[in-house]
């Protein structure tokens, strides 16, 4: 490097270095708005269109309240409890919690904290515990565990897995699992110490090794946001017994058209009749 390139280089690095600074610091402190795409906008069932679905509000301990769409099982049909993933809502997910019940299953949708009219942010503290009280409300409500099937979608597997980990429930069903955030941010931003600077990891990877409930991996081949290969590496990581389902014609947000729920009810029969 001749002179001249050497020094302009020496004068431009702390300018560098201070980019790259900043770069970290944004992410540390500012992960969380990227990572949560929040819309407090309350619905009711009726003006998504659903009919016989009731709004149930769940109070926190620390006095957050959550709005949460429950459509109850007819006899003899298990309750699915449904975690969503970063953008979505129970109103934007109203045809799939209608899907969702059209074999008499039950349906509990929890918005999480600053979705669907639920006050307070998201973390992934609070979202796990929020996770469990939604479990809890089902139990106080009679509903056997075996009978409580957790559905996590994307983000939302997240809060599957975890609740899993620790409470009996019948099945676990993962749409879209992503590993971790670190994992899906280092597609991107490669150049930053994510496993550092993000608050929030959801790491399914760590978390599915601790799930004995029988699990299914719903993944669609095409996904451009979370690749197949980390709904592949979660049902690797994840006990027996388990399944994995690919669609290949599926991406991120469209699994359901590609018929998702028709293999997840099929898991889910087969479990109950294996009991």
């Amino acid at each position: 490097m001749r002179i001249g390139y050497k020094r302009e280089f020496m004068e431009l690095l702390p300018w560098l270095i201070g980019v790259y600074v900043f770069l970290c610091a944004a992410a540390y402190f500012g992960n969380r708005v990227f990572m949560y795409h929040t819309d407090p906008t309350r619905v009711a069932p009726a003006e998504a269109g659903l009919e016989g679905v009731s709004e149930v509000e769940l109070k926190t301990p620390g006095g957050e309240t959550l709005v949460a769409w429950y459509s109850k099982a007819k006899p003899g049909r298990p309750t699915v409890l449904y975690f969503h993933g970063n953008a979505a809502n129970a109103a934007n997910r109203a045809d799939k919690f209608d899907t969702m019940r059209s074999h008499g299953a039950g349906v509990f949708y929890m918005n999480n904290r600053g979705y669907g009219g639920s006050t307070g942010k998201p973390t992934e503290a609070d979202n796990v515990a929020d996770a469990g009280t939604a479990y809890a409300y089902l139990r106080g409500q009679g509903i056997d565990a075996k009978d409580i099937v957790l559905y996590g979608e994307s983000l939302g597997s997240g809060q599957a897995t975890q609740l899993a980990a620790k409470e009996a429930v019948g099945a676990v069903i993962l749409e879209a699992p992503l590993t971790s955030t670190v994992d899906v941010g280092r597609r991107t931003y490669f150049f930053l110490p994510l496993g550092l600077l993000l608050t929030d990891t959801f790491a399914n990877i760590d978390h599915v090794k601790k799930v004995k409930a029988p699990l299914l991996v719903l993944h669609g081949e095409q996904d451009g946001v979370i690749p197949v290969q980390m709904g592949k590496d979660v049902y690797a990581a994840a006990n027996e017994p388990k399944k994995l389902e690919l669609l290949p014609d599926a991406t991120h947000n469209d699994m359901f058209e590609h018929g998702a729920w028709e293999k997840a009810w099929a898991f889910i029969e087969s479990v109950r009749k294996q009991r």
